[in-house]
């Protein structure tokens, strides 16, 4: 282990990097991408967030977004032609829902804090840690990084050995159960529960970003709520934490479909017959006033509703 280093220590030492903390960089940057940089300011561009208020001598922000963009193009083609050649047959569906998982922000935000990426990330320090998306947006440059550094055969090398290899299973990963809003309303219609998802809020975090909360129902009882930087991320942790509740709280279950039977009953009983509206004053006394039952049929149902 000690040889291993001085022998990494003897290769900085002769890139001859003009200052110590260029080298504390590439000691950094080594282990996490396998290799040194030779363009080192690709990887510092990478791991600069947008709230460091910093510019190019044009006036122009420095930030990583730009990489980001780039290195979201790389990682969509390089798992794509991975996830191809390693399930030989399967159908497009199946490989589109596989690169989807692999590429998706939960699994580079993990990836990003398993590599050590997060600490080296150069930002204002307000986003809060749990709804932020830092680390896989620097995980996403900093694959861009690689790729005007090295080229695209680099950036392959580096998902195959480093991190396909070594950090993520590829075959469970396939196979795991992520669209949880899909499970969801699939539940909902085999046991015909009525599904809604309500929009409960729509903010901004400190950085600008959209932020949405949606709550689910199930049968009009408000159950689980989540909160992304999208409608369907927010959707879908409100639908995973929803099914959790289904699987572990037999009485939350209980009451559901008490409520979907109270319901049943109420739609079966007999309609009361109607009188004429040539009949004015008794028609009135039935209906009501006409205006409030255009409004009360109004629906706070934002998405689906099924029976």
């Amino acid at each position: 282990m000690l040889n291993r280093v001085s022998v990494l220590g003897n290769i900085i030492d002769r890139i001859k990097l003009p200052f110590r903390k260029e080298k504390e960089f590439y000691s950094c940057l080594y282990p996490i991408l396998g290799f040194y940089p030779h363009e080192i300011s690709y990887y510092k561009l990478a791991l600069m967030h947008r709230s460091v208020t910093k510019h190019n001598d044009k006036g122009k922000p420095l930030n990583n977004e730009r990489l980001e963009f780039l290195g979201d193009a790389i990682l969509d083609a390089a798992v794509g032609d991975i996830v191809y050649r390693h399930f030989p047959g399967k159908r497009e569906g199946f490989l589109t829902n596989t690169r989807s998982k692999l590429v998706q922000r939960d699994t580079l935000n993990k990836l990003a804090k398993e590599l050590g990426i997060n600490s080296l990330v150069k930002s204002s320090g307000q986003t809060v840690a749990h709804n932020s998306y830092i680390g896989g947006n620097a995980f996403e440059a900093l694959v861009g990084a690689i790729y005007l550094d090295r080229g695209y055969d680099a950036c392959m090398q580096f998902m195959k050995k480093r991190i396909l290899a070594q950090m993520i299973n590829i075959d469970r990963m396939a196979y795991k159960e992520m669209n949880f809003k899909s499970k969801l309303i699939e539940w909902s219609q085999k046991n015909r529960i009525n599904l809604c998802f309500d929009l409960i809020k729509e903010t901004k975090d400190d950085n600008g970003s959209p932020m949405f909360t949606y709550r689910v129902q199930l049968e009009d009882i408000e159950c689980c709520e989540g909160c992304g930087f999208s409608k369907k991320e927010s959707q879908q942790k409100a639908s995973k934490l929803t099914l959790q509740k289904l699987k572990h709280e037999p009485w939350f279950l209980d009451k559901i479909f008490a409520a979907k039977t109270d319901r049943t009953k109420m739609e079966e009983e007999p309609v009361m017959a109607i009188p004429s509206a040539d009949d004015a004053e008794n028609f009135l006394k039935m209906t009501g006033d006409p205006v409030e039952i255009v409004e009360n049929q109004e629906s706070t149902c934002s998405e689906i509703s099924l029976t």
